[in-house]
């Protein structure tokens, strides 16, 4: 074997490492290889259907940067969305960004993940979602959908998701205000605050409320609602058009 094809074997042992540093540098070493052999392609493709291999989100991600990528890669890249690692799941979401730019069936997963996924694959899919900058009416009506989530992380993924979509109605807005003053969940509380704030042009019902929520024994739901009419207040100051 030629030293260099023991270079490339070593990087394929590195992608089975515990060590987060050696994975990444492995899976950088590894994505223009692919690209420039079929050989390293085929092998990381052997060893992706491995069903067996814990660590297979590394392969589904140097092989993801191929064109077109199959549904076996995108299916693990789905599943690495559950990672216990928040930086391997950013990572990922990242990526599965990218090609449900141009791949229509990976926003599709991404919409299934909303409703069949773990709590970790829903959260990381509303993200995904909304980097994906969308303005439709099926992906406002799953943020909403999220918003009755029994997991509060979810909850305020989808809340603060929602901060730039105008399209929000009264329904959505006054679900908003709900949680904001009844949800037991402080982080969706503060969330939904803010996210109210931002989308502006606000009911007597959520003014009143930020009002008695500043004046609040808890400190975090004063600093939110502050937080909340220091932004409608830039907003009533901000000149017109700006």
């Amino acid at each position: 074997m030629s030293e260099a094809s023991d270079k490339t074997a070593d990087l394929f042992e590195a992608l089975d490492s515990r060590d987060k540093p050696t994975i990444r540098a492995a899976v950088d070493a590894l994505i223009p290889l692919a690209a420039d052999s079929s050989d390293v392609r085929e092998t990381l493709h052997q060893r992706l259907l491995d069903a067996q291999r814990k660590n297979r989100w590394p392969i589904a991600y140097v092989l993801a940067h191929l064109p077109q990528p199959s549904p076996e890669i995108t299916q693990v890249l789905l599943d690495g969305l559950a990672d216990r690692e928040p930086d391997i799941r950013w990572a990922i979401g990242l990526l599965l960004v990218r090609l449900a730019k141009t791949e229509a069936n990976v926003a599709e997963k991404l919409f299934d993940l909303c409703t069949i996924g773990t709590t970790a694959q829903k959260r990381m899919a509303i993200y995904c979602i909304r980097d994906l900058n969308l303005d439709d009416k099926n992906s406002l009506r799953v943020f909403l959908k999220l918003l009755h989530d029994d997991d509060p992380t979810v909850r305020v993924a989808a809340v603060t998701s929602l901060k730039t979509r105008s399209d929000v109605d009264a329904n959505g807005r006054q679900l908003l205000l709900r949680l904001f003053v009844e949800d037991q969940d402080l982080r969706v509380r503060n969330a939904a605050a803010i996210t109210l704030a931002q989308l502006g042009s606000p009911s007597e019902e959520f003014v009143s409320a930020l009002n008695k929520a500043d004046t609040n024994e808890n400190p975090q739901i004063r600093k939110a609602a502050a937080a909340a009419l220091a932004i409608l207040q830039n907003k009533r100051s901000a000149p017109s058009g700006s």
